[in-house]
């Protein structure tokens, strides 16, 4: 018995130096109305209208989705896409209120946006934001938003996968999403996806056209990590080299009859950019092989900086790292021979994706 109290005691001590917030993480068990009923009045419905003067006709456009507060000031969070190029934006609070928005700053690349709302004497509900780090498979998630325009429409699923990456997408191919069976339709873009616990994971952001029930969000945490340069520059800055392509082997060589070695093959080079000042080769011998469209014909970016890269996303992290402003010398290979190039890096164009 003497064991027994002893025992009992030694739990109760462990158990008080749990954290609060364990506590809390480990009891989201929060009925599902519930978590609505406090979510939802921080979401809100987006019309934005944008007037192309050089159209003879149907020359105004609209575009409508959701999007949520994060703080009291008015700062909401949605995707760029709804709203960027746009003349007005205006916004429907949970209330009923209609009020004008202002855009802050927008990152077509991470498809997220900032607006801000004016709303005097208003106490405004705010979304806390969760962590998508620790997001897992099977996960149950909920979708708000305001499909088609009906207002405040709740949705039900589970996370179906993590770090997916769309090879057809108007943000980067590369960007690593979360993927929800949750239905998600047009007019949900820009709304939260949240976990049981009602903190919000991630951003609704596209669907899959063919599949069904296959939906994708920005991870909460790339939001984030972007949100205090969205706010105070109006734009993210990133580096850029202005090449696009794809990685490959030098075995394709062997199919195609081309020299060909490991590394980065360059198919296009965009206009004004470090690469075309640099004189590097895009491709002009497109090749469709497996179902894989190529372009060859351009430099192969053996390395940088001495550094070889085994694939895109370790280029990725790479180019992530560097500063607007660096010199890099690249080691490039074409038609047999190598040569190397320097380059100074420019600030990234918000339009444009790859490298």
């Amino acid at each position: 018995m003497r064991k027994y109290h002893i025992s009992l005691l030694i739990s109760l001590f462990l158990l008080a130096l749990i954290k609060p917030e364990a506590w809390a993480k480990s009891a989201c068990n929060e009925p599902v109305p519930e978590i609505f009923k406090r979510i939802s009045p921080s979401v809100v419905f987006i019309s934005a209208i944008s007037f192309d003067p050089f159209k003879a006709k149907d020359r105004l456009s609209t575009s409508v989705g959701s999007g949520f507060i994060i703080s009291k000031e008015g700062l909401i969070l949605t995707n760029s896409h709804l709203v960027f190029g746009h003349q007005t934006i205006d916004v429907i609070l949970d209330s009923g209120l209609s009020t004008r928005a202002e855009l802050v700053g927008v990152d077509p690349f991470l498809d997220l946006a900032v607006l801000r709302i004016s709303v005097p004497g208003k106490n405004l509900p705010v979304a806390i934001l969760g962590d998508s780090n620790a997001v897992q498979t099977g996960e149950d998630v909920l979708a708000i938003g305001n499909p088609f325009g009906l207002e405040q429409t709740l949705t039900k699923g589970i996370i179906s996968g993590i770090n997916r990456t769309l090879s057809a997408s108007p943000m980067s191919p590369e960007l690593p999403l979360i993927q929800t069976d949750a239905a998600v339709n047009p007019g949900n873009s820009g709304g939260p996806l949240v976990n049981d616990c009602g903190e919000v994971i991630g951003i609704n952001t596209a669907m899959l056209g063919q599949g069904e029930n296959i939906n994708f969000a920005v991870p909460i945490n790339m939001a984030k990590r972007v949100l205090p340069q969205l706010i105070a520059k109006g734009r993210v800055i990133r580096p850029w080299l202005g090449v696009g392509g794809k990685f490959i082997q030098k075995e394709l060589g062997q199919i195609i009859n081309l020299p060909l070695v490991d590394g980065f093959m360059v198919e296009t080079v965009e206009p004004e950019s470090p690469a075309e000042q640099a004189g590097l080769n895009e491709g002009d011998l497109p090749v469709t092989l497996a179902g894989t469209e190529y372009l060859f014909g351009g430099d192969i970016i053996v390395a940088i900086n001495g550094h070889a890269f085994t694939d895109r996303d370790e280029l990725a992290k790479f180019v992530d790292s560097l500063r607007v402003g660096d010199k890099v010398r690249l080691t490039l290979y074409y038609g047999g021979e190598t040569r190397e190039v320097e380059m100074q890096l420019t600030e990234r164009p918000l339009l444009l994706g790859d490298f």
